[in-house]
This record gives C-alpha cells, sequence and structure tokens, in this order.
C-alpha cells in the first residue's frame, strides 16, 4: 500500500503546481489469490494486484472532472488531476457533486487487521481435500464442478483538499463448493454452499462441505410438484437475492431518477407486513468484510429501512441527500458518476407473530433454497417476479424435493404477505437473515 501521507502530500504539491484549488482522490489495493481444482487436480490458479485511483477535480466554475489512474507515483497523481482538471470543463451544470460534509468526521471503527496469506499450496491441498470428502459422502455425488477457494488483502483511502483523510484495511477468505450428482433414470441434482471469514485459519470449511452434502442428499429423491399458490418460506439466501433484486426501493438515486417503486413521499409509509424489520448494517459485527467509509469518505453506519413494516430511510450519498434534506448514508461510490449500493443487510423480526410457525410441524410448505436466473426473471421497475428455483415441499418435518418450478409474484405484495419471520439468523455474502414465511405465493410446477 502507497503511503497515504506521501500520496496527499504528492497530491497537494501537484494541484498547487497546476492551480487546482479543489479535488479529492479515492483508491483502493486488492491482493487476492484464488485457486479452483477439478477430479483431484488443481485446475485453475489465479493470482492479482489490482490497485487504482478515482480523480474528482473541481474548476472555477465549480463544475467536476472525473478520471481514473494506476499510476500513484507524483508524476502519474499529477497528470490524473491535469486531465480531470480538463475533463472538469465538460461536466454537468446541474446537480453537481460534491465533497460529502462528513467527510472529515473522525471514525471510531478503525479496521485496519490484516491476517497472513497461506500459501497457494496450501490453498490447493485444503480444496482438494474438501472435494475428496463430498466425493466420498455418497456415491451419487460424481463431481463438485464448481468450486473456489479465496483469500484476499483489501486497503482502500480517501482524501480530498479540505484534510480529509482515511485509510483502512481487511483480510477476507471464502470458501464455495457446489456439486453435481448422477444416477440412472433420474435427472443430475445440484446444491452449493458457502463460507467466509478474515483468514483460512478461521474459515469454516468442514461447515461448508457438510452443508453442501447434506443439500445434494436432500435433492435425489425428487417429485413433481402441482402449480398453484401455497405457503413459502424463503432461505436466508434466497430472500436477500430477491431483495437485492429490488433494492431500487431504497435507492435514493434510482428515486431522483423515476427508476424506483419508491417516491420521496412514501417515507412514513407502511410497505410490508409489521413483523418485517431491514436496516443496512455496514458495521454489523457479523459483517467480516465492513468498511468503515465509503468512496466520499463518508462514514458507514447503521440505516433503517423498513421498521415494523413502514419505509424509515433511503441509502444516499452526498448529492443525493442534499436534494432530499437528508444525510448522506456511507452508500456512495465514485466514478465517472456517483452511484449508491446497499452494504451489508441486516433483517430481523421487528414484532412476535400471532403464531409460531415451524418446518417441523406445519404441512404443505414449500422451502425456497436458492433463486435462479435473477437478471432474466426480474422486472425491477414493475415489482414483478417469476425465477426458477431449488427447493423441497416439507410436510412436518419431512423434505422432498422440488423436481423443476418456478415462483411468481409481486415483491411489494409479497412483502405485506409476511406471516413470520424466525428467530434464528444466518450469515450470507448479502447480510445476515431469518428464514422469511410468505403467504399464499404463485408456484407453477414442470
Amino acid at each position: 500500500m502507497p503511503n497515504i501521507n506521501e500520496i496527499a502530500n504528492h497530491a497537494k504539491d501537484s494541484a498547487n503546481k497546476l492551480g487546482i484549488k479543489k479535488f479529492d482522490i479515492y483508491g483502493s489495493i486488492v491482493d487476492s489469490t484464488s485457486v479452483q481444482v477439478d477430479q483431484g487436480e488443481p485446475k485453475q490458479v489465479k493470482a492479482s494486484n489490482l490497485s487504482g485511483v478515482t480523480v474528482r477535480v473541481w474548476n472555477e466554475d465549480r463544475t467536476m472532472g472525473v478520471t481514473s489512474t494506476t499510476d500513484v507515483d507524483p508524476r502519474g497523481l499529477e497528470l490524473a488531476l491535469e486531465t480531470a482538471y480538463e475533463a472538469s470543463f465538460f461536466g454537468v451544470k446541474e446537480n453537481v457533486p460534491d465533497f460529502s460534509p462528513q467527510a472529515t468526521i473522525p471514525i471510531t471503527h478503525q479496521s485496519d487487521q490484516k491476517y497472513p496469506q497461506a500459501p497457494v499450496a496450501q490453498l490447493i491441498e485444503n480444496l482438494l481435500t474438501a472435494e475428496k470428502e463430498l466425493l466420498s459422502i455418497h456415491a451419487a455425488i460424481k463431481g463438485v464442478p464448481y468450486n473456489s477457494l479465496a483469500q484476499r488483502d483489501i486497503d482502500r483511502f480517501y482524501l480530498n483538499s479540505e484534510g480529509a483523510m482515511r485509510i483502512e484495511s481487511h483480510s477476507l477468505a471464502s470458501i464455495y463448493l457446489y456439486t453435481k450428482t448422477e444416477e440412472e433414470g433420474k435427472k443430475p441434482r445440484s446444491a452449493g454452499a458457502f463460507r467466509i471469514n478474515h483468514s483460512l485459519d478461521t474459515l469454516d470449511i468442514n461447515g461448508c462441505i457438510q452443508e453442501t452434502a447434506e443439500k445434494t442428499i436432500s435433492h435425489l429423491n425428487y417429485e413433481k410438484i402441482k402449480s398453484g399458490k401455497y405457503t413459502v418460506v424463503f432461505s436466508p439466501d434466497a430472500f436477500l437475492s430477491l431483495l437485492g433484486a429490488f433494492s431500487n426501493l431504497f435507492n435514493a438515486q434510482n428515486i431522483l431518477d423515476k427508476q424506483s417503486l419508491s417516491t420521496p413521499d412514501d417515507l412514513g409509509k407502511q410497505i410490508a407486513s409489521p413483523l418485517l424489520s431491514v436496516c443496512d448494517d455496514a458495521l454489523h459485527p457479523a459483517n467480516v468484510g465492513a468498511e468503515t467509509f465509503d468512496g466520499e469518505g463518508t462514514p458507514t453506519r447503521r440505516v433503517s429501512l423498513i421498521d415494523n413494516g413502514i419505509l424509515t430511510g433511503f441509502l444516499h450519498s452526498a448529492g443525493t441527500a442534499k436534494r432530499l434534506n437528508a444525510q448522506p448514508t456511507g452508500n456512495a461510490n465514485i466514478g465517472a458518476k456517483v452511484t449508491i449500493s446497499p452494504n451489508f443487510y441486516h433483517i430481523f423480526a421487528s414484532a412476535p407473530a400471532d403464531q409460531e410457525l415451524s418446518l417441523e410441524t406445519t404441512e404443505n410448505v414449500v422451502f425456497i433454497d436458492d433463486l435462479q436466473a435473477l437478471h432474466a426473471g426480474v422486472k425491477s421497475l414493475q415489482g414483478s417476479f417469476s425465477l426458477p428455483f431449488d427447493g423441497w415441499i416439507v410436510n412436518k418435518g419431512v423434505k422432498t424435493s422440488i423436481e423443476s418450478a418456478t415462483v411468481a409474484g409481486d415483491f411489494l405484495q409479497l412483502l405485506k404477505s409476511i406471516i413470520f419471520v424466525e428467530k434464528e439468523a444466518e450469515l450470507t455474502p448479502a447480510g445476515v437473515c431469518p428464514r422469511i414465511w410468505i403467504d399464499e405465493l404463485s408456484i407453477t410446477g414442470e
């Protein structure tokens, strides 16, 4: 990681030399290694060191130019500042991005702990062992066609000409396993699992193996399902996938662009069952890749989006916050355009339900584990979805895999049709969430 103080000094010197009064720089360096295996042999090894900075410059007319570079030595920074300054005269005249008013606020939750990266040979050995163990668990499991064991070191920084200076570092390790079965006279079945932690030493590889095996075996005996309306239970991963597909609901930029299911007037309205609460919480203890500031230098935080079913907040950049008379929330990404994205969802039950529901006692419930084809089956501006899924029909705890089916509905109606939010939450790549029970969703069998 280049020394941020050196970068700041080089940037200030170059800006003074060029007569630039106002600029900011956001940069990151990602050092990653990943391996894949196939049938007991290493299949692919990837190693990369990706670095880059985004430089924004404002001119005397208060319009802004942007450029990106991977060169952070004095000459590279000077060239980037010069290019951004030249581009600023062609910048937008309305709603020009500006510094975040919170870019200089001190951050108490500093993230700077890195863990040693394991040798590539150890990654390959661990993944080969995981593949071998999976193949030995059941005769029907013939391969693990999709697998990955990866580790990353991430350094990020932000600085601007008004004295803001932020830096953070962290490490991540993750494993993904996805099986395929072969049985005579039967269709191939698949299932997968994922784990993430700070380092290879703390990564729950055995838990990933066991979850993958259990799911795969549970799909071996499958049956067709009759089309109709069912009580549907979404796994944490499936529900967060659906929520992510309709994230324009909370995205202030989408709302201002009229590309959202929400309007500014919807704040304070009941949009979901009173049982549901949703937060964007980058600093949640379960978020091992927690970022303490966004691309504009705004500190990240817990942002309430839905509370007791009521829409309580949107995700903002500095620009959208100014236009909607709100505060930046730490969800901005800077580039040619400032975009907004969620950090880490935290979903929980906001009130006790009238009835406790359980897969162990309920009859004829569809349990959806994994949604597919989200890129094609979601109409995010209409609120509708029709998606193939992997899952089971559950009768009093007995799970029978569904051969092939799709689930369809309207997302806003789905939110209002939640009848139970379980207490126990699970960690997924997108956030922390429990199982969510929905009343009467359309399931179409093959």
